[in-house]
C-alpha cells in the first residue's frame, strides 16, 4: 500500500458451497451453512456416522475434497486419486455422501438432464452457457460436458456475485466521496487500497456490500482482513495496532530488472 495507505481485503467464505446450497435446498446442507458449522466437519459426521467432536482431521480432508469436488462432477477415481482411499473406499463414500444429501443429488441429475433438454445451463442471474457435447457419441466428451454442466451454474453464480458486489461498491465508494480505491480483484476476493483514516469504514463497507451482493437461502459470509502489506493481512485486524510504515532510506533507488 501507499506509505498513507493500508490494505482492506474481504474473501467470501466458502462461496460455492453455499451456491450449492441454495440451488440444490438440501436440508442438510442449508442447516449446517445456517448454523454457522464446520461445512467440512459437518460432512464428515454425517457420512462417517460420529459426532462432530469425534471427526478427526483426515474425516475432515477427505469430506472437504467430497464438499469441492463434487461441485466439478468428481467420480470415485477423481476422489481415489486426491485421497489415500481405495477406488471402493471412495465409491462407498460418495454413496454415502448421496444418501445424506438426496438434495444435492438430485439437483445434480436434474441439472444434466435440463442440460440435455435445453442444450444450456445459466447462473441464478440467467448468464447461459451452451453445451453441444452433452449428446455426443464420444464417452469421454460426454462426460466432461456433464462435468461442465454440473459446475457451470455454481461457479458461474460466483463470478456474477463478486461483479455485482464490484460494481455496488465502486458506486458506494463514489457516493460517499471515499479516496479509497478497488485495485485488485483474486478469485472470491476483493481488495481495497485505503487510506489509515478510511480503513473503518471501507472495511464495513467491504463486508455489507458483498454480503448483500445477492439474496440466498443461506448467508453469504465474508472474511475481512487488513494490513500494512499484503504479507501482513490479519482478520479483522485493529488498524490502531498497524505500524507506520518504513522512512525511506536516503539516495535509496529502485533497483533495475
Amino acid at each position: 500500500a501507499a506509505p498513507s495507505c493500508v490494505l482492506v481485503s474481504a474473501d467470501y467464505s466458502q462461496i460455492e458451497l453455499r451456491i450449492l446450497a441454495h440451488l440444490s435446498q438440501d436440508e442438510r446442507l442449508l442447516t449446517a451453512f445456517r448454523e454457522d458449522k464446520d461445512i467440512h466437519a459437518s460432512t464428515a459426521s454425517e457420512v462417517f456416522g460420529v459426532p462432530m467432536t469425534g471427526v478427526t482431521p483426515d474425516m475432515r480432508r477427505v469430506a472437504k475434497v467430497v464438499n469441492f469436488g463434487i461441485i466439478y462432477g468428481m467420480s470415485d477415481y477423481g476422489l481415489e486419486q486426491a485421497t489415500e482411499l481405495s477406488r471402493d473406499q471412495a465409491a462407498q463414500f460418495i454413496a454415502a455422501y448421496f444418501q445424506r444429501y438426496p438434495g444435492v443429488k438430485s439437483y445434480l441429475e436434474s441439472t444434466k438432464q435440463k442440460a440435455r433438454e435445453k442444450g444450456y445451463v445459466e447462473t441464478v442471474m440467467g448468464r447461459r452457457r451452451y453445451i453441444p457435447d452433452l449428446d455426443s457419441g464420444n464417452r469421454q466428451v460426454r462426460e466432461a460436458a456433464e462435468r461442465m454442466a454440473i459446475n457451470m451454474p455454481v461457479q458461474g453464480t460466483a463470478a456474477d456475485i463478486i461483479k455485482v458486489a464490484m460494481v455496488n461498491l465502486q458506486k458506494e465508494l463514489d457516493r460517499r466521496g471515499l479516496k479509497s480505491r478497488l485495485i485488485l480483484q483474486v478469485h472470491d476476493d476483493l481488495l481495497l487500497e485505503s487510506p489509515l483514516e478510511e480503513a473503518e469504514q471501507a472495511r464495513t463497507l467491504l463486508r455489507e456490500i458483498m454480503s448483500g451482493a445477492m439474496r440466498l437461502t443461506v448467508p453469504l459470509k465474508v472474511e475481512v482482513k487488513i494490513g500494512r502489506n499484503w504479507g501482513d493481512m490479519e482478520v479483522d485486524g485493529n488498524t490502531a495496532d498497524i505500524p507506520a510504515p518504513d522512512s525511506p532510506k536516503p539516495n535509496s533507488q529502485m533497483p533495475l530488472l
